[in-house]
Order: C-alpha cells, then sequence, then structure tokens
C-alpha cells in the first residue's frame, strides 16, 4: 500500500516535485508517456499511409472517422472492465488487440486489400485503452482527501495531454516522409505496446479493482451533474476540431500549407504552459467556480484568431501564431477543472469509465468540429472558418452557466482575490 499524502515530505516548495516524491509515481508516468505519444500519431499516420497508396484523401478520412466511432462506442465499454477487473488485467490484452489491428490495417494497404478490409482493421484498435484516464484514476486513488496536490496531478496530466497531440503528429509525419508510409504506424504500434505495458507493471499505485459489487451502481452517464458535463466536453471538442482544420486551410490559402504544423503546434504550446502554471497557482473558491472562470474566458481568447484572420495584413501567419498561442492558454485550465468535476461526481468505482466518457465526447466534438469548419472554409472562407471555434467556445459557455448552481457563480470579489 503506498503511502498516504499527509505522511510524505512536503518540504518542497515546487509542487511537481512534492507529487513525484509519492513511491511508484515517476515509474507509471513514464511508462504513460510513452503509451499515450502514439495517440496523436496513429491517424495521422494512417492518413498518409492510405492516401499515399491508394490516392484518396476521402478513403483516409473516412477510413479514420470509422475508427473514431468505433471507438466511441467500444471505449466506455472497456473502461468499464478496467474499473471492474483491474487496469493491469483489461488494458494489457486490450492494447494487444488494437495493435494487431493497426498491423493488420499495414499489411492491407500493403499488399493492395480491398476498402473493405481497411475499415475493418482500423475499427480493431477501438479497444485501446484510455491511458489518460487510467493515469488519472491512479492520480486520484493516490491523493485522496488531498484536493491541492491534485488539482497539480490533473494540471500536469492536460499538459502531458497537449505535449502528446503536440508532437505525436510532427513525429509521425516525419517518420512517414523521410523513411516509408507505413513506418509511423508501427513505430506507434511499438511505443503503446511497450508504454502500456511499463505502466501495468506499476501494480503498487494501481486503484484497486472493485469486482462485479459496483455493478448495480449508477452509471456516469445518469449521476447528477455529469450529461451537461458531458455535453459541454463535445463543445469543447469542436474548438480542438474546427481550429485544426481550419488553420490548414488558412495556411495553405496563404501559400504556406507546410506551416500550418508549427502554427498549430504553438496553440498545444500555448495549453501546455497554462497546464503546468495552473497546477502551481492555489486558487481559492470551488472547483465549480474556477470552470465557470475558465470557460468565460475560454470564449473570449477564441476570438483571437478569428481577428488575426480577418484584420491581419496579408494574413501573416506570425500574428495567427500569436493569436493561437495566447488562444490555446485558455483550454488548459477549462480541461483540468472539467476533469476535476467529472472525478467529483463519478460514482464511486466508475471513475476510468466516467473519464473515458470524457474522452469519448472530446473524440465526438472535434469530429463535429473538424466537419463544421470544413463546410465553412468551402463555402464562405478560410477567415470566416475561424468563427466556428468562436461559437463552438460560446456553446460552452452557455451549457455551463444555464446548469450551473445559483453558489456556483463568482461572487464579487472583496480586498482582492483569494490565492491560498
Amino acid at each position: 500500500m503506498p503511502p498516504r499524502p499527509s505522511s510524505l515530505p512536503s518540504s518542497s516548495r515546487n509542487p511537481y516535485r512534492r507529487l513525484f516524491a509519492i513511491p511508484g509515481t515517476r515509474a507509471f508516468t513514464i511508462g504513460n508517456l510513452i503509451a499515450r505519444l502514439p495517440m496523436g500519431m496513429f491517424s495521422v499516420s494512417a492518413v498518409i499511409m492510405i492516401a499515399g497508396t491508394r490516392g484518396s484523401y476521402a478513403l483516409a478520412g473516412a477510413v479514420t472517422a470509422t475508427g473514431l466511432a468505433a471507438t466511441a462506442v467500444v471505449a466506455p465499454w472497456t473502461a468499464r472492465l478496467v474499473d471492474r477487473h483491474g487496469q493491469a488485467r483489461i488494458a494489457v490484452p486490450a492494447t494487444a488487440v488494437a495493435a494487431l489491428g493497426s498491423l493488420a490495417l499495414l499489411l492491407c494497404v500493403r499488399l493492395g486489400t480491398p476498402d473493405w478490409t481497411l475499415f475493418a482493421a482500423y475499427a480493431a484498435t477501438a479497444t485501446t485503452p484510455n491511458t489518460g484516464g487510467m493515469s488519472r484514476a491512479r492520480w486520484a486513488h493516490l491523493l485522496e482527501g488531498d484536493p491541492v496536490r491534485l488539482h497539480t496531478a490533473n494540471s500536469f496530466e492536460q499538459a502531458v495531454d497537449e505535449l502528446c497531440f503536440m508532437f505525436g503528429p510532427v513525429l509521425a509525419a516525419l517518420l512517414c516522409g523521410a523513411l516509408f508510409p507505413e513506418a509511423g504506424t508501427l513505430v506507434a504500434v511499438v511505443l503503446l505496446l511497450t508504454g502500456v505495458l511499463v505502466f501495468s507493471a506499476q501494480r503498487s499505485t494501481e486503484p484497486p479493482a472493485r469486482g462485479r459489487t459496483d455493478a448495480g451502481s449508477a452509471s456516469p452517464l445518469r449521476a447528477p451533474g455529469i450529461p451537461p458535463l458531458l455535453v459541454g466536453f463535445l463543445a469543447t471538442g469542436a474548438v480542438f476540431g474546427s481550429m485544426e482544420v481550419v488553420t490548414i486551410a488558412f495556411a495553405d490559402a496563404q501559400g504556406h500549407r507546410a506551416a500550418a504544423g508549427v502554427v498549430l503546434a504553438l496553440q498545444a504550446a500555448g495549453s501546455c504552459a497554462a497546464g503546468l502554471l495552473y497546477g502551481v497557482l492555489r486558487l481559492g473558491g470551488s472547483v465549480e467556480r474556477r470552470f465557470l472562470l475558465s470557460v468565460g474566458a475560454m470564449a473570449p481568447l477564441m476570438c483571437l484568431p478569428l481577428l488575426a484572420a480577418t484584420l491581419g495584413s496579408g494574413g501573416g501567419l506570425v500574428a495567427l501564431g500569436l493569436a493561437l498561442l495566447l488562444a490555446g492558454m485558455a483550454t488548459a485550465p477549462t480541461m483540468v477543472t472539467a476533469m476535476t468535476l467529472l472525478q467529483h461526481r463519478t460514482p464511486e468505482g466508475r471513475l476510468n469509465e466516467g473519464m473515458t466518457w470524457a474522452v469519448t465526447g472530446l473524440l465526438g466534438g472535434i469530429a463535429c468540429g473538424s466537419a463544421v469548419g470544413g463546410f465553412v472554409v468551402e463555402r464562405a472562407s478560410p477567415a470566416a472558418g475561424y468563427g466556428v471555434p468562436v461559437g463552438a467556445a460560446v456553446t460552452a459557455l452557455l451549457i455551463a452557466l444555464t446548469t450551473a448552481r445559483p453558489a456556483q457563480f463568482p461572487a464579487p470579489l472583496k480586498n482582492g482575490p483569494h490565492v491560498g
């Protein structure tokens, strides 16, 4: 049994150093980092591999969309098994099935099999476990009764998400371009298997399996406060999905499509930096109030890319990159507080399932945002497309405002903000 937070040394002023002073946390974090990097590699690798071989981006997009839809169906079921039987017992075989699906896709593309085999193979990757959710579940288990340090842990996890989705696509594109089209998928499979094995081997920090005794507990979907929060995740995902598509189209329209990845990386970098900084702050007030403030900041900051694209002379990517950097700083606090709220509201014994539903909402939002963003770009203009993430952010704010209890609304500050 790992030592509880109260028994750990607290002399360090660095909250992240104190966080990783807990025995076993560094080992499972390293494994989780290795396992999460491929999450930003698989779809990009699949698109490059399929489009390069079959000559159809439409086919590549349809195959990856099928995998996303399959994940939305399978992932909550996989997470329910993780809660019931334990992370190691479920994550390892589930990862093995997903790895076989990716390798099957690679072989189907390489051997020129019929198109339907690509859909079937990529759908098998839906069993990939939510490693980010499992990592957050470990922190929630280790830091039970220590909300301050749990806030730091959730902020760190959000920063890791941003790093993986910032470097994953770049690594995939580099491997596929410099070596061969299947290289990105092969490396991603190796990283995923290695990371999950290292992560699952750290049994001392693993939350206890709940068994079937919790089978009758309330589903996260029926828990109070969870449904509107999941709809908020859907709207936030639309911000991410639309921003990516519109930025690629905008850079392409300016004759600098190759720079789109760098510009998008600035958004992820801003979110990563904000997440790490947010984990250091000791903000007063309830999580609900901090969530409202974070979503309230995200909506106006998402207007900055729209202004840069429509008002910038010559459509300069430099101004757009700066705007995306600033806009990205609003997403991490929103995601951190939303995940913390989800942990508070999810029924006991169903935490992995609850967080997987959140990821499913995000993925669904990314898909919807990509589709709407692409539609607006084609029917109007790339600059006008930046209105889509603004609309999605405003929708997330309206959802938060209309579902918040009166006590959750920020009270007027007296004698300055409380930071404790």
